[in-house]
């Protein structure tokens, strides 16, 4: 009989004592014990069991559990007679700051200031030991009681030599998140302070700490070394890309499909594969989102549950925001092509604003990208080698996903933005003029928070404009912007797939030029031609669409004021 799928449990022992369904990961005790580093820095994206082996951890190792190994028999770990042994016998120190989620410093370091001060209430029977004197006493205490942003950078290094005093063995420190203060940081404009923040603590913690055995630290991304690992010289990094502990974290097919078939649902396999299929790691493919597919077992349905397990507005942000090469990638992306960009592991976050690499690096850190290829060249100036890596959406869940984002950065604009498509479809030119005003004068402001304004720049907005429209027509016409067609790049041309039905639409855009043009009338003449001068309607009419069912229209800006003709 199957056992019950629970949902949300991170307690390693709560779900094993309850019988609950688990796929064995308790192996990567073994595999991380043996591998002798000091300090492992794991990332995955989220939901993918991360926090469950945490606790894992902590209950075969922690002093707290010792005599409770009985939650790891029949468990792959519990076959290794040394490592029976073992279990129960060391110090350990474990946190996350999966809720740090703040929109200031201070309340950041706060809630910080408060996950070490429950450290410290747990040891709260060291401050009767006889191993600390009357002015550790008095510090434990302190610690316990009022710690501040001050104290919070040698909070575990101390903690770590009262333990290590009075158990007579080194302490394991396991910190589970350790970067979403970090985009929390980068996202509300306090990135600079929490880095020295978190550069002196973690320097304390795992670099100069002279009782520590080992750590594990868990995030999504692998933040540069530079921002706050740059004194950590015995740091161990395992991303995605690695095939370090591949296996440890998401569910391999062979573990999906048994599972299918253990609940009754191999006839479901191909459908699963095509939506929650696509994550690699290192070279392992065919990893699972664990999130998505006990989801699935339990509610026996297909649906985006790893992809609205967040509000993914760092990922929003970046998108929205992008200079327009991100944003024609992004089109690229949600049309099912792939792209190929070079790709840095080390996120630096100053770099997200411009840097369209740095971009896709993040989103392939998350798991909203999977590797096609790979292939390194070299910089020309420093010879460093760099990654450069084929990408595509990961899985059908993902591609939901952010069609429903995109549709949601439209949702202000009310029923205007879906009035103007069907203008536009129509051939309306006074209806299209009427509503795309009062779009754009929504639209712009929401498109308008990078560096380069989309008053001035309307490419921004355009291609802003043009993912709502993969959304809302994606089913009728194939899309694309800043092709070559004829003698040069169209912006955008909708090709209908259907065009015995629906016309085929080319619209140009243009900023109105004070030197040479005095109205929008004059900004419009002009657009449409540019269409005529340059052929645009020549891959159209190479297609079989004949000349007189291709819509041609001239997008005229000047601010926020828009001409159509």
């Amino acid at each position: 009989m199957a056992k019950n799928v629970a949902i949300g449990i991170q307690d390693f022992s709560d779900l094993i004592k309850k019988n609950y369904f688990y796929i064995d990961k308790t192996d990567f005790i073994r595999e991380w014990w043996e591998s002798g580093d000091s300090v492992t820095l794991i990332t995955r994206p989220r939901r993918f069991g991360k926090t469950l082996n945490m606790s894992m951890v902590e209950q075969f190792f922690s002093v707290e559990y010792a005599g409770q190994g009985a939650v790891f028999e029949g468990l792959s770990i519990w076959e290794h007679e040394d490592y029976r042994a073992l279990q129960g016998t060391y110090p350990v120190i474990s946190l996350s700051f999966a809720n740090v989620k703040e929109t200031d410093f201070k309340s950041a370091s706060y809630r910080i200031c408060q996950l070490l001060m429950k450290q410290y209430e747990q040891y709260a029977f060291l401050r009767k030991s006889d191993l600390l004197s009357d002015s550790e006493k008095s510090y434990f205490e302190q610690m316990a009681s009022a710690m501040n942003a001050l104290d919070a950078p040698l909070a575990l290094y101390q903690l770590s030599d009262f333990l290590c005093r009075y158990y007579g063995k080194k302490v394991i420190i396991l910190l589970d998140e350790y970067d979403t203060p970090m985009q929390e940081a980068y996202i509300n404009c306090y990135w600079e302070e929490l880095v020295s923040f978190t550069r002196s603590f973690f320097n304390s913690s795992f670099k100069t700490n002279p009782w520590l055995e080992r750590a594990i630290m868990t995030g999504i991304t692998r933040v540069s070394k530079e921002s706050i690992f740059s004194d950590l010289n015995n740091l161990e990094v395992v991303t995605t890309t690695s095939d370090k502990y591949a296996l440890s974290f998401g569910f391999t097919e062979t573990e999906v499909f048994a599972a299918l078939e253990k609940y009754e649902l191999g006839d479901q396999k191909e459908m699963v594969k095509s939506w929650y299929d696509g994550f690699i790691f290192g070279s392992q493919k065919d990893i699972y989102n664990p999130w998505s597919i006990l989801n699935f077992l339990n509610k026996r349905k297909l649906g985006t549950y790893w992809a609205n397990t967040s509000t993914n507005s760092l990922v929003g942000k970046l998108l929205r925001e992008g200079i327009p090469s991100i944003k024609m990638s992004f089109e690229a992306l949600l049309r099912g092509e792939s792209i190929q960009t070079p790709i840095d592991e080390q996120i630096v976050y100053s770099q997200l604003t411009g840097n369209e690499a740095a971009v896709w690096s993040l989103l392939l850190a998350s798991g909203y990208l999977k590797v096609l290829s790979y292939e390194s060249y070299y910089k020309d100036i420093s010879d460093d080698e760099i990654p450069k890596y084929e990408l595509a959406l990961t899985n059908l869940e993902v591609r939901l996903m952010f069609r429903n984002m995109i549709s949601r950065w439209f949702a202000d604009t009310g029923s205007d933005y879906n009035d103007f498509i069907k203008a536009m479809l129509a051939g309306n030119k006074k209806a299209m003029n009427a509503y795309m005003n009062r779009v754009a004068l929504q639209t712009f402001s929401y498109f308008d928070t990078g560096r380069l304004p989309s008053i001035t720049e309307p490419e921004r907005f355009y291609h802003g404009f043009v993912l709502g429209l993969i959304v809302e027509l994606g089913k009728k016409y194939t899309i694309t912007s800043n092709r070559e067609s004829g003698f040069g790049r169209y912006d955008v041309m909708l090709e209908p797939k259907n065009p015995e039905e629906d016309d085929a639409i080319i619209l140009e855009f243009k900023v109105l030029d004070a030197d040479e043009e005095s109205d929008l009338k004059d900004t419009v003449a002009a657009a449409l031609k540019q269409i005529e001068e340059k052929h645009y309607d020549a891959y159209l009419i190479e297609k079989g669409i004949p000349e007189d069912h291709i819509r041609k229209y001239g997008f005229a800006f000047r601010g926020k004021e828009v001409l159509i003709g």
